[in-house]
């Protein structure tokens, strides 16, 4: 029997100053109904340009349970949820979205499921509520994804989900640069299993999460998980070189043999625009291979913290911070003798 003593819930915002309240108030009642603690929520502000870092800020001062991280600039979702990652100090650490579609009601069930035996509780996904072309992308995308990947990745399931500690130690420790949480989770191993978990609308506002930034998930995901795109290239060469090497017989054949030249001035023309094609595009994609390998040798920090805001000894207690590292390089000691 596991009894999780203290839960920690990590929580990326950028720009939910109308639905701040409402999710403070309901995961609050949550922690309320869970035994054990104390709890706590780590709220990180991702640059939001309204009021959201001023509420929460507000908020931290009045409960004891909340911890606020402002990060000195946006630098994105999955940097602010490896920042609210950093700060989480329980023993089991759910982590999910600030506008609500998580269900803050279903942290108990996952936490049922932890009781089972397994240090990963992921929610499953099911009745989404975003409009159909883009349910449809999400089911296409994870299919795809999980066909493609080296290591064996849930469908439908998003960053909702819940950890003990040991694996978000070793998240935490893996130095990438272009994350995509929801695979490296599966890729740490451990005992895992999901939970059906309805995924509802936002609360308030709109999405953060426009086209543009869906790709470049959907591209870490893939990239970080895979070189099938890469393999891909070396197969078409391959049967490019074939389809070659067969058309260039046949036209000596023909003119040796034949005593006539093939035709297809047009058809040549085609094929030679659609290989260019091809090779623009693979290089597209190796160039997405080696722009991540340059913005991991740079070994800039994920995120840099402009301040922290929690409660120690009954008083508010600001923090000022400037970088984060995310991880320590590890020296092989010198050896002495032979």
């Amino acid at each position: 029997m596991i009894s999780a003593t203290r839960l920690s819930v990590a929580i990326p915002l950028h720009n939910e100053e109308a639905g701040v309240p409402e999710l403070l108030r309901r995961l609050g009642a949550v922690l309320d109904s869970i035994p054990g603690g104390p709890h706590e929520v780590v709220l990180v502000d991702d640059g939001s340009r309204d009021r959201t870092l001023e509420l929460v800020q507000a908020a931290a001062r009045r409960d004891p349970r909340l911890v606020v991280v402002a990060l000195s600039r946006n630098f994105g979702h999955q940097a602010a949820l490896s920042a609210a990652l950093d700060y989480v100090s329980g023993d089991v650490v759910v982590a999910m979205d600030g506008d609500l579609q998580d269900r803050p009601e279903a942290i108990p069930t996952l936490l049922a499921k932890h009781r089972e035996g397994f240090d990963v509780v992921y929610a499953q996904r099911v009745k989404r509520k975003e409009s159909w072309p883009l349910r449809l992308s999400y089911f296409v995308f994870y299919r795809l994804l999980a066909s493609l990947a080296d290591t064996r990745l849930p469908l439908d399931s998003g960053d909702f989900a819940l950890m003990t500690r040991q694996v978000v130690d070793q998240m935490r420790a893996a130095p990438e640069h272009n994350r995509y949480l929801r695979g490296l989770r599966s890729w740490v191993g451990f005992r895992q299993a999901g939970v059906i978990v309805e995924r509802d609308e936002r609360f308030a506002g709109t999405t953060n999460y426009g086209p543009l930034k869906l790709m470049k998930l959907a591209s870490d995901g893939l990239f970080s998980f895979s070189i099938v795109p890469l393999r891909a290239a070396a197969m078409l060469g391959l049967v490019a070189i074939l389809l070659s090497a067969a058309f260039s017989v046949y036209t000596l054949y023909a003119k040796l043999f034949l005593d006539r030249t093939p035709a297809g001035f047009t058809s040549i023309m085609l094929f030679m625009s659609f290989l260019t094609g091809v090779q623009l595009f693979f290089l597209g994609i190796i160039g997405e291979y080696i722009g991540r390998i340059y913005q991991e040798t740079k070994r800039r920090p994920l995120y840099v913290v402009g301040s922290v805001v929690r409660q120690g000894a009954g008083m508010p207690i600001e923090t000022h911070r400037f970088v984060t590292p995310q991880y320590t390089p590890v020296v092989p000691a010198r050896r002495t003798g032979p």
